[in-house]
């Protein structure tokens, strides 16, 4: 079961003839996907067949009311609601065993083997970037195999091929020495250059066609050892030229209130009556009380960029849940949210220019740049690291302030069948849970298409 985050039916062509040998031996189609369209929301509804009222899993994070601080990228698997696609396999089969490789809701998943992002982080400050692991020796024989994970092209500016190569030979190393019952692997390379430059720039048109060699090393590996091959997305993406500033609306508006500390201004859920965790093209409008919610949403709806501001209506698209914004927010097709609510850049925290996933209060694209106004960046870079190997506290501040670099985001629910998500199987849609009905493959339908290829 392999994870080609923004791979959609309209990028399979005459340039991808690993995938066209795929949907024509066995099933292929578009799928449907969730509000929001983004990755931990949509794993989650693909692991559980349930919608994000009924997981709980809203977003890429959230406002964790009970904690006063906003968290996103965690990673527990108990935190997703119902059963999982490994439980229910397990429960119908004692001798089912499961591989899960860079998947999210990894850690604490009832697998037999697991592998996941998971920086250390050293009291005195540091990110040594590294995995976790389950059981340790399966960590340890991949990076004797295959050497360490290359953390550093799996996010931020250098992020690229490398990162889906080691998880590409991580799928095929286990296949051929664990026969797991279910391998799952995900493949992030057409996430970078398509949020870079857009989908369809000269550069996101070639990460499509190494992509698609590495779907026919998997699907090869598969057939050497008997194994059926399914191949899911999560969402597609769409050209953006439109970064929207929710929280400085809400900010100058009287709404959203900031710390000032040493290291610039944080924000400050417990003084703000609004804002916003800004989520791609969603946002999860956060309100201490009804007045607010009400002066949030003139704020929002007269934003220039926002397309729709749900509130009761939430449930029509299944976010009526707890974890839920008061609000919830909607970007213009060609628009998406930062997480920005500085005013001034020379407040802005020291986080912001870093790779930082969990300090943000909100998701950050921009990480996938480097500050072009650095005359030599790598001249920043190498001081920084010899700053780290010296043991001095340090930096890594190479990260632009500049949302309009963004050309490419997801989040919404596609236009079409064809610029969202895709579904493709080795065998025909008669084995795998059958035809759907209009021609679209329902996300919640893809943990018992599994599980009927299980049983065959």
């Amino acid at each position: 079961m392999i994870d080609v985050v923004g791979l959609s039916e309209r990028l399979i062509d005459e340039s991808t003839p690993n995938l066209q040998r795929l949907r024509a031996r066995g099933a292929g189609a578009p799928m449907d996907t969730v509000l929001p369209a983004v990755t931990l929301s949509a794993q989650a509804t693909m692991l559980t067949g349930l919608l994000p009222r009924d997981h709980g899993v809203v977003g890429n994070g959230w406002y964790w009311r009970d904690l006063g601080e906003v968290l996103l990228w965690r990673q527990p698997n108990h935190l997703v609601g119902g059963e999982k696609l490994y439980d229910r396999a397990r429960r119908r089969d004692p001798g089912f065993t499961c591989a899960k490789l860079f998947w999210w809701w990894n850690m604490g998943a009832a697998v037999e083997w697991s592998l996941t992002p998971r920086p250390f982080y050293p009291a005195d400050g540091r990110k040594i970037p590294a995995t976790y692991g389950w059981p340790r020796d399966f960590k340890t024989e991949l990076e004797g195999e295959l050497g360490a994970f290359p953390f550093f092209d799996f996010w931020g500016p250098k992020s690229g091929l490398p990162s889906s190569r080691w998880l590409t030979d991580a799928a095929i190393h286990t296949l051929r020495t664990r026969r797991p019952s279910l391998t799952m692997v995900y493949l992030p390379h057409l996430d970078y250059s398509h949020q870079r430059l857009g989908p369809d720039a000269p550069e996101s048109r070639r990460a499509v066609v190494e992509v698609d060699a590495l779907i026919g090393e998997l699907v090869a590996a598969a057939d050497a050892v008997g194994a059926e091959t399914v191949v899911v997305s999560e969402y597609a993406l769409e050209a953006v030229n439109r970064p929207v500033h929710v929280n400085r609306a809400l900010r100058d508006a009287g709404l959203l209130e900031v710390r000032e500390t040493p290291a610039g201004e944080v924000l400050d859920v417990f003084g703000s009556r609004a804002f916003a965790v800004a989520d791609h093209q969603m946002a999860h409008v956060y309100c201490a009380d009804e007045r607010a919610q009400v002066a949030a949403r003139e704020v929002l709806e007269a934003l220039p960029g926002v397309a729709r501001v749900l509130g009761d209506d939430k449930r029509e698209f299944a976010l009526d849940h707890e974890r839920s914004g008061e609000l919830v927010a909607l970007a213009e097709p060609d628009a998406w949210f930062t997480y920005y609510y500085w005013n001034d850049d020379s407040a802005a925290p020291d986080f912001a220019r870093t790779v930082d996933i969990h300090r943000k209060p909100g998701y950050d694209p921009v990480e996938l740049f480097v500050d072009p106004a650095l005359k030599v960046p790598a001249l920043r870079v190498a001081r920084r690291l010899a700053q780290k190997v010296l043991g001095f506290r340090y930096l890594m501040d190479v990260i632009p302030l500049d949302a309009s670099l963004v050309k490419g985001s997801h989040g919404l629910l596609p236009s079409e069948p064809s610029r969202g998500p895709v579904f493709l199987c080795s065998r025909g849609f008669d084995e795998c849970g059958g035809d759907p009905s209009d021609g679209t493959v329902a996300m919640t339908s893809v943990s018992d298409r599994v599980l009927a290829l299980l049983e065959r």
